[in-house]
């Protein structure tokens, strides 16, 4: 037969469960898993897939303290609180009217807080379900709980970073530049915080005071707007990317750039033709191993580099197919995790570069994930509108 009777064929398959109860369909099922290897969803690795978004699920957080319960967000408005053991709903964080684009607990779970694309953040009482506190900022880039402390900080478009005790309220705000504050991060001592700009600036702030301690700008900032921040475990040091492509490394006490990581441009895949655009290529996640000196930092063009930070050189180059959304390092081990917009979770071990393993389940991009803290599973979100559970426990460790 040809490829087109094949197609017509195929059309005619209802994979739907009903239909598995006849020999027919089961015989096309393995075919189906056998023979695709492009086909997202022809491999579903999760234990558990939460349904319940209508479309595209932008965020998800663990609770802190028994890594039982996920909040995720997304493009239907909605933000739902789940236990990860089954995908039963805790209960909806009702209310929002535009995308919610972050959510996380507090550090010992009591309170959850959502925001939306729009500005309006909520704080819910998790164990009563309810809420206990909402405010209105302008549009929202990103939101962070305290490591400490019952203390919100969220950054906006306009310039602003906002930090409030919950649930009284008490507010301060810490003033940037006129452009968004593009990405920010509580240091682990729990007093400064660092904040990246679109301006490609970063400061770094007194949480007391209010004041803005260092300023990295012009040679020393960035060329374009920053990606995301990093700090490593005792918070001596920061690591800011950018859409230049570069990741620079800070010492957090002096706010001098200790060194600057620069991806090599990868040469063209093509030649490019007329009115096509060149490839473009950010950093879009970064983070650091707690337990041996090296940092990660992962590249819109597929690339994961494993930089070695007391020779301040690039150890291994892990290739995706396609580009990197985020990636995680495991608490107690040079694992580092990555999702990426083909749909897979994938574990690395840093120490060699190699690949550990692979999870599917998605049938669009994984726009966000959380690691549990024995990294025994990972929780994901997608464009497909699902959020699904992986278990990725290895009798090696």
């Amino acid at each position: 037969p040809s490829a087109d009777d094949l197609a017509e064929e195929m059309e005619d398959v209802d994979f739907e469960d009903e239909g598995a109860e006849e020999p027919d369909a089961e015989a096309w099922e393995s075919e189906d898993d056998e023979g695709v290897e492009d086909g997202m969803e022809a491999q579903d690795d999760s234990e558990v897939t939460f349904s319940l978004h209508s479309a595209s699920v932008f965020c998800v957080s663990l609770d802190p303290k028994t890594n039982t319960l996920a909040v995720t967000g997304g493009e239907d408005d909605k933000a739902f609180v789940w236990r990860v053991s089954d995908g039963e709903l805790l209960f909806e964080c009702a209310g929002h009217k535009d995308s919610v684009t972050c959510a996380g607990f507090s550090h010992d779970s009591v309170f959850v807080a959502t925001g939306d694309m729009s500005g309006l953040i909520k704080v819910w009482r998790v164990d009563a379900k309810e809420e206990v506190w909402s405010f209105e900022v302008g549009d929202l880039e990103w939101m962070e709980w305290h490591p400490q402390a019952h203390v919100l900080l969220a950054g906006t478009a306009d310039g602003n970073t906002w930090m409030w005790k919950i649930p009284s309220g008490d507010c301060k705000t810490f003033q940037g530049p006129a452009c968004p504050a593009t990405c920010g991060r509580i240091l682990p001592d729990g007093k400064r915080a660092v904040v990246g700009y679109e301006d490609g600036t970063m400061r770094i702030w007194d949480l007391k005071q209010g004041t803005s301690l260092h300023v990295l700008k012009g040679q020393d900032g960035h060329q374009d707007p920053l990606t995301c921040v990093a700090s490593n475990q005792d918070g001596s040091l920061i690591m800011t990317g950018s859409v230049d492509c570069h990741a620079k490394l800070v010492n957090s006490a002096t706010g001098k750039v200790v060194c600057v990581f620069k991806m090599e441009s990868v040469t063209p895949k093509a030649p490019i033709g007329e009115g096509e655009e060149a490839e473009s290529n950010s950093v879009e996640s970064l983070g650091f191993c707690n337990v041996m000196p090296l940092a990660a930092v992962g590249y819109l063009d597929g690339t994961l580099a494993i930089y070695d930070l007391s020779t301040q050189s690039l150890r291994h180059k892990c290739q995706h197919e396609s580009g990197i959304v985020q990636l995680l390092w495991e608490e107690s081990s040079a694992v580092v995790y990555t999702c990426s917009l083909d749909g897979a979770v994938r574990l690395w071990d840093a120490r060699s570069g190699k690949m550990i393993s692979e999870y599917r389940g998605h049938s669009a991009e994984i726009l966000d994930f959380a690691v549990n803290k024995d990294a025994s599973i990972v929780v994901t979100t997608s464009g497909d509108h699902q959020a699904k559970v992986f278990c990725v426990q290895r009798p090696d460790r």
